[in-house]
């Protein structure tokens, strides 16, 4: 079928040779297509956009081809939450708990563990009712249980979120595993200490703990003293190693102790020079190898993780490492590794490989997900890939037989080797009765639960069986044969019935009707044409209406449509002619025309009608000819934009506009094609008479303007030393009496100055707001000062509502000539100190302020002027170029004056610069730019004074790839060290300027990204059950 826009076009294609009041049947058949021929299935890749009898595509597959049952549900199969058989169960990840999971499969594979944990005396499980939940209580009962769970569960995975709530553990927050495993045990040890079943008080230590010491010898005496100690895991360095065997030796080195790290001999009574060592006396039988992948990095004040392959093998002969038991065998075979993805010490993902001990097979513990290795060996080779990304680390190195190498394993669990044995006991352990209880009570909820998804799978697919044979059957008795009975059906509303996942609502045909209540010409492509029969079916089963059979094809709308066709085709023929005659000259009577208007008529005919067509949409009839805005208004927003064809000669009492450049004379041909197109625009005759209320404000507007050029002329006469900031009063050289005013305009050519508004200097008190000090060092920029003959003419000039002097004192003490000023009215400290603390406030309570960062390379490039300063424009800075004040104290003995001519002053010289006359609005002195002015290696930072200076520095490593260890901040000289401190604290203000001097870069890329994500200190396992809260 051919597109949508082909089809809408030969649908009114007859209207170039047919007339509206020639309209017949066919015509409005045609319009509305409804003899199209249908599509077949097949045919169409999808369905026919503008085609009424297109009934492929729009969802019938679904129903039409074999019946696929999971179409019918969305319950997906109960069976795939079902332990397959011999494999193990998972643990559901809570949202960053991996590391909890790891260690609990690990421990879970330890079979005197578990087998003591069952033995543990838990009366609350043994007199629990079935009939409810069981919940336990202690780390021992929740222990218990799940051990239980992942033993003899039917399910593929189960829930530890008792045990992790009985911890208090944060779910969303990933902890140090290392440290969970150390504290996790030793509450675990304590609580068995309490159990009362003495076999029970040491099974932590029987299973976990090791004996070493601590020797020290001294080299001055040769006395050896020994530190015994118990250890639970050896935590071994890893930094500089290949291998374990490397490791275990430097654990075990000797250690040199001298310099100020010398130790006491008692024999000696001194310190003295030692050696130190560890000195390993016995191992238990499970061996845990804590890796230390996670350092504390001095430079960056965070942990970071070491991303090195480390070796270790699959047997580890510990033997050699004992002390006094050098010859003897003592043979360690690999159980547990678990793992540490990712780059970063503060993300990544945790997953643990762990030994059966019953088979000696290979499993990975993904948490929900168990995979059991291929073969009997231990497979890493997929949990290094996800750390390729770290650009300084080596190539993984070959692996000899029976060794492993990671850069990712952070704990290695090794038992003791023994011999095989013929006893079963030795690796298996039955779930006490009591706690088998409470697992087939589980069992049996997720059978029921199993049964239930069951059925409730089945039951839909009963449903969808039922409904696919009904639509299948209706769906065939929607095409309508030729010369039979045909209704409507809204597109949309058959693809929501052939879609089982929505709700079918009932048939609303209401929006595809015209003015006059029929289907509309632009709605038949959103409908359907379908049998009379199947109408009704479907009406009978889900209602609506209004139902729109061939009688409701509206002769009206297609005869509109078919006077705006026409009229859009003339359109292009007139257009051509106007512009033709336009420029024709004319005899006889002419016609106004705006020249906007005429610019763009042909848009605005245009315009109009595509309005027309549009309101036959929504029922409103205007008369044909008639532009969308009649009123001679224009659109609310938007004044500029011409809406009616010649409203732009229309002046605002409606009259014609007095402006004769914005409008043109045209002839009376040329007027009527137009006014057939705008039969409502205004018209004015050649004839026609400008506005005289128009003319009439002109002139008075003209005769204002002179009288107030006149006006300004005066002012600027008589106060011309002011206007030209000629022989202006100085502070520098203070007389008896200034006179000072504020908000004084420059007076232009055309508007004058009318009143002095001094309040703006005072408070609410009446007080002044300004000292002397204050006036020196920048704040004259708002105060112009007078002579008093100046002072004179403003007060004669203008109104000025409050007069404000200042008086110089001069007194005669025995330590010299002291000197007071005075104001009147009265300087307000109250308000002075209030405006003060507000204005240091601000500076210290700012949000979303600009600050800037000026990136420097060697110690003489740092500027002094960090601070914010007002930086001069470069007109400015020519100007000033070689001229400085020069007081002349010969002209005037008491007055300083600056030489003739308008020189400007610098802020910098307190002498003479500071005391220039000036005023708010650039009256006189020094016309300043507050604009910062970026420098070459400089970028600007949005910050607030609450941000933290380690936050800027993560700012400026985004701004400058620059790490934040790698970063020397400092301020007007003072160097910025505390990353906790705010910015406000550190004395950082908007407009300010801090230097970067960046160190060496160091290439650790982990580094970087655990800077970015640690944002707030460490409280690590604080306020958990793990520390006894």
């Amino acid at each position: 079928m051919a597109p949508r826009i082909q089809l809408e076009k030969a649908a009114w294609r007859w209207v170039e040779t047919v007339k509206p009041e020639e309209i017949k049947q066919e015509h409005i058949e045609l319009a509305y297509r409804v003899n199209l021929p249908a599509c077949k299935r097949g045919a169409c890749r999808r369905n026919c956009k503008g085609n009424p009898n297109c009934l492929v595509g729009i969802g019938e597959q679904a129903w039409l081809g074999e019946i696929d049952e999971n179409a019918f549900h969305n319950i997906d199969d109960p069976n795939s939450e079902r332990r397959e058989k011999n494999t193990f169960v998972g643990l559901t990840n809570l949202g960053a708990t991996c590391y909890v999971n790891t260690f609990l499969q690990v421990w879970f594979h330890n079979l005197e563990l578990r087998r003591s944990l069952y033995q543990c005396h838990n009366s609350r499980a043994q007199e629990h009712n079935i009939e409810s939940d069981y919940e336990p209580q202690s780390i021992c009962e929740h222990l218990q249980y799940l051990f239980a769970l992942l033993q003899n569960s039917n399910r593929k995975y189960i829930d530890p979120s008792g045990l992790v709530k009985a911890l208090g553990l944060d779910t969303g927050q990933q902890q140090d595993a290392q440290e969970f495993s150390k504290l996790f045990l030793t509450l675990l040890e304590d609580t068995l200490s309490k159990q009362k079943n003495p076999s029970l008080h040491n099974v932590i230590q029987r299973q976990f703990c090791g004996q070493f010491s601590y020797v020290t010898v001294c080299n001055q005496c040769g006395r050896s003293s020994a530190l015994p100690s118990r250890f639970y895991e050896l935590e071994l360095n890893i930094q500089g190693h290949k291998n374990l065997t490397e490791c275990v030796t430097e654990f075990l080195k000797e250690e040199k102790l001298d310099g100020e790290n010398r130790y006491f001999c008692e024999s000696c009574q001194a310190k003295q020079s030692a050696t130190r060592r560890i000195q390993l006396h016995s191992l238990p039988p499970t061996l845990n190898l804590q890796l230390m992948r996670f350092v504390f990095d001095r430079q960056t004040g965070h942990k970071k993780k070491l991303n090195t392959f480390i070796s270790f093998p699959e047997q580890l002969e510990m033997g050699p490492f004992l002390e006094g038991k050098q010859d003897q065998k003592c043979v360690y075979e690999l159980s547990a590794v678990l793992i540490h993805r990712g780059i970063s010490a503060y993300s990544g993902h945790y997953i643990a490989h762990v030994k059966d001990a019953r088979t000696g097979d290979w499993y990975k513990f993904n948490d929900e997900e168990t995979e059991k290795m291929e073969g009997k060996k231990l497979q890493l080779g997929i949990e290094e890939d996800i750390a390729e990304t770290v650009k300084s680390q080596s190539r993984k190195p070959k692996c000899s037989k029976g060794y492993h190498c990671s850069r990712n394993a952070y704990m290695l669990v090794y038992k003791v080797h023994k011999e095989e044995s013929s006893d079963p006991s030795r690796t298996s352990v039955d779930v006490p009765a009591f706690l088998q209880r409470l697992v087939d009570q589980d069992n049996h909820k997720f059978e029921e639960w199993c049964s239930e998804m069951a059925d409730m799978r089945k039951q839909s697919v009963d449903k969808g069986k039922a409904k696919h044979e009904e639509v299948k059957e209706l769906y065939e008795l929607l095409p309508a044969k030729d010369g039979e009975p045909y209704e409507f059906i809204p597109l949309d509303w058959l693809k929501k019935w052939l879609d089982d996942s929505t709700a079918t609502k009932e048939i609303d045909n209401s929006l595809f009707l015209c003015s006059h209540g029929k289907l509309h010409p632009d709605k038949v492509g959103e409908s359907r044409k379908v049998s009379l029969q199947a109408a009704d079916l479907l009406y009978e089963h889900y209602g609506g209406g209004p139902r729109l059979n061939n009688s409701s094809l509206c002769k009206e709308c297609v005869g509109q449509r078919c006077r705006v066709l026409r009229l859009k085709n003339q359109l292009s023929e007139d257009s051509k002619e106007v512009s033709s005659l336009v420029k024709r000259t004319f005899s006889g009577e002419g016609y106004w025309v705006g020249k906007a208007s005429l610019r763009s008529w042909r848009q605005l005919a245009l315009e109009q009608l595509e309005e027309d067509e549009h309101e036959t949409k929504h029922g409103n009839s205007q008369t044909n000819g008639q532009g969308p805005h009649t009123n001679n208004k224009l659109s609310e927003g938007n004044e500029d934009e011409m809406k009616t064809f010649n409203e732009d000669i229309v002046c605002c009492h409606g009259g014609l506009s007095i402006l004769e450049t914005e409008r043109k004379l045209v002839s009376y041909e040329v007027w009527t094609k137009l006014r057939a197109y705008f039969p409502k625009a205004p018209e004015f005759t050649q004839n026609q008479e400008p506005c005289r209320q128009c003319i009439t404000l002109e002139q008075e507007e003209k005769d204002n303007e002179a009288v107030s050029k006149m006006m300004a002329l005066d002012q600027k006469n008589q106060l011309l030393n002011l206007f030209h900031e000629k022989n202006r009063p100085t502070l520098a050289n203070w007389p008896v009496t200034i006179d000072t005013v504020s908000n004084c305009k420059r007076p232009t050519k055309s508007s004058p100055v009318s009143n002095v508004s001094n309040t703006l200097l005072l408070c609410p008190h009446g007080g002044f707001m300004f000292t002397y000090d204050s006036l020196i060092n920048g704040d004259a920029q708002h105060i112009a000062l007078l002579w008093p003959s100046e002072w004179e003419v403003i007060n004669r000039l203008f109104i000025v509502d409050q007069p404000i002097s200042i008086h110089c004192f001069k007194q005669s003490t025995p330590s010299g000539p002291t000197t007071q000023y005075t104001t009147q009215p009265d300087l307000c400290w109250e308000c002075r100190e209030s405006f003060l603390f507000q204005q240091q406030r601000d500076l210290r309570e700012y949000t979303q302020a600009t600050i800037y960062i000026r990136k420097v390379v060697e110690d003489q490039r740092m500027l002094k002027e960090a601070a914010p300063e007002i930086n001069v424009s470069s007109s400015e800075a020519e100007e000033e170029k070689d001229e400085h004040p020069k007081v002349d104290e010969e002209k005037d003995p008491d007055f300083g004056q600056s030489e003739d001519g308008p020189k400007r002053l610098k802020l910098s010289d307190s002498s003479a610069a500071s005391a220039a006359a000036v005023s708010v609005t650039k009256l006189g002195g020094i016309r300043r730019s507050t604009r910062h002015r970026k420098l070459r290696g400089e970028k600007a930072l949005i910050v607030s004074a609450n941000q933290t200076l380690k936050e800027l520095k993560i700012q400026i490593m985004h701004a400058f790839s620059v790490a934040p260890f790698d970063q020397n901040l400092s301020i007007n000289g003072k160097s910025l060290t505390n990353d906790s401190a705010t910015l406000g604290s550190l004395g950082v203000i908007p407009e300010s300027i801090i230097c970067l001097k960046a160190d060496e870069p160091i290439a650790d890329y982990a580094a970087m990204d655990d800077v970015y994500q640690v944002r707030m200190p460490e409280e690590g396992f604080k306020g958990t059950g793990l520390l006894g809260h």
